[in-house]
């Protein structure tokens, strides 16, 4: 009898109530996807890995913002910050990942191919508990094909074959696009809980998929859909202080929450871990303290040339000597004063805010119409005025200007506004290069050059010695 060997529960996922409870079960696939409650369960079961403390709920962001243009890894995650490409350490860490991701898709398989035979429940909810489990699968496979390129694609049809040959970053790129429009057609309009997805997440992310594929008008029309007619807006600032309202500990949910993994102290080891690793013990900024695997400088070409008024610049650093003199920063972004134990902030990881998605829409628009437009130009201008205290949804003092600005000059201005507002949510390092201006951009910031085997982390060992149809020699790579 096929059996699924662990299931997490997430309990009491509510748009009031971020707690998370997880309670192992071993259960038989013919008698467990039989009621909603069940495929809920088996739902859920493909969340938890995401949310471990060794993937997106913990290592991922030191992973990857330590490889960009405004801040630096410490300690283990210092060599990162050389652009050489992983040493062992970190090569270990996101072999963890990978497991963890296809963890996750497993998963998701199990209840893409059982709920359809379910005994007790409707057409309608075994189309949105498939479309669920096909957003998490497709999310699964856009962090995998972006970071390790041609991988494995493990599904509902081929998850007992032990031996699977990679597939070509096209054909991955074609089944997330596929499970991302069954998504968009069945799930709800309005979320269940929060942290789960909407047809709106939905289209946010497939937005997504097609900007990285240079889809551009695909990306920009997937966009517009969520800007007119969903129900999301930019939270208003007026001071830097404000920003706690959209990142911090206490914050349930936003306007601009698209989609979240949520977090919570409340629960036993239900925090958000990642949190631990921007703070340093007596800053007060984390109950536990912190590792401070990540920081800047105030002479950082990208910090030195930020623009004092933005009020994103005074929100997102503090001053802190972390022993290598008085000019280091540390991030404040995410902080929780009251965090009890590593893994206790209750602070949500932003995926997919609206800001994000204005900002996909205005580089997009403006590509596929040959020139910025107005739309394109809005957009920008939405994101930048919040930054600077004004209204987003008028014009201000702080508005770029259309006619001031070609294709070119659009973009890189794009580009920097989303640097300044996606800091140390990890999507820095994948806009750099999405654009294939990543050489340049830290070359200038750092004046290193970055290694060919750093631009894609290599496949487990373990998935090469289990993996029949993978060959170390030619499907490893460059570099590994």
């Amino acid at each position: 009898m096929k059996t699924i060997s662990y299931i997490a529960i997430l309990m009491l996922l509510t748009a009031c109530q971020k707690t998370l409870t997880e309670q192992p079960k071993s259960l038989s696939v013919e008698n467990f996807y039989n009621s909603p409650a069940e495929v809920e369960a088996a739902v859920n079961a493909a969340y938890a890995p995401l949310r471990n403390v060794d993937g997106l709920g913990g290592t991922y962001l030191p992973q990857v913002e330590s490889y960009v243009d405004y801040a630096y890894g410490r300690g283990s995650y210092g060599p990162l910050s050389e652009f050489q490409g992983l040493d062992p350490t970190n090569i270990t860490r996101t072999q963890t990942m990978w497991n963890l991701f296809y963890l996750s898709i497993r998963n998701a398989n199990l209840v893409i191919a059982n709920a359809p035979n379910g005994e007790n429940l409707s057409a309608e909810d075994i189309a949105s508990y498939v479309a669920e489990a096909r957003f998490i699968r497709a999310l699964d496979y856009f962090f995998l094909v972006r970071h390790w390129g041609a991988v494995i694609l493990r599904t509902e049809a081929n998850a007992e074959e032990e031996a699977a040959p990679k597939s070509s970053p096209e054909a991955v790129y074609a089944l997330i696009e596929e499970d991302l429009l069954f998504a968009e057609q069945n799930l709800p309009t309005n979320a269940a809980y929060a942290g789960k997805p909407s047809l709106w997440a939905a289209k946010t992310l497939l937005a997504d998929v097609y900007f990285y594929q240079h889809k551009y008008a695909e990306a920009a029309a997937k966009a517009e859909e969520v800007i007119t007619n969903g129900p999301y807006s930019l939270v208003p600032v007026s001071t830097a202080d404000d920003f706690i309202d959209i990142y911090g500990p206490d914050v349930i949910n936003t306007p601009e929450e698209i989609f979240y993994l949520k977090f919570s102290k409340l629960g036993n080891n239900q925090g958000w871990f990642t949190v631990m690793f921007f703070h340093i013990p007596g800053s007060d900024m984390h109950g536990n303290g912190g590792y401070y695997a990540l920081y800047t400088s105030t002479d950082n070409p990208v910090y030195q040339s930020w623009d004092d008024r933005d009020l994103r610049k005074a929100y997102n650093w503090y001053s802190w000597d972390i022993g290598l003199g008085n000019t280091s920063l540390l991030s404040k972004k995410f902080i929780d004063p009251t965090a009890v134990g590593n893994n206790g902030a209750s602070n949500d990881y932003p995926l997919y805010r609206y800001a994000d998605l204005l900002l996909i829409h205005a580089e997009a628009a403006a590509h596929a119409n040959g020139a910025p437009n107005a739309q394109a130009i809005e957009s920008l201008n939405s994101v930048h005025r919040r930054a600077y205290g004004y209204n987003p949804a008028q014009a201000s003092e702080v508005d770029f200007q259309l006619g001031d600005y070609d294709l070119a000059s659009f973009l890189d201005l794009v580009l920097q506004e989303r640097g300044y507002e996606t800091q140390m949510e990890g999507k820095r390092w994948l806009d750099l290069n999405r654009t294939g201006k990543v050489r340049e951009i830290i070359r200038e910031a750092t004046g290193k050059d970055i290694a060919e085997r750093h631009f894609l982390w290599p496949i487990p060992v373990s998935e090469m010695n289990f993996n029949e149809a993978l060959n170390p020699a030619t499907d490893q790579n460059p570099g590994y």
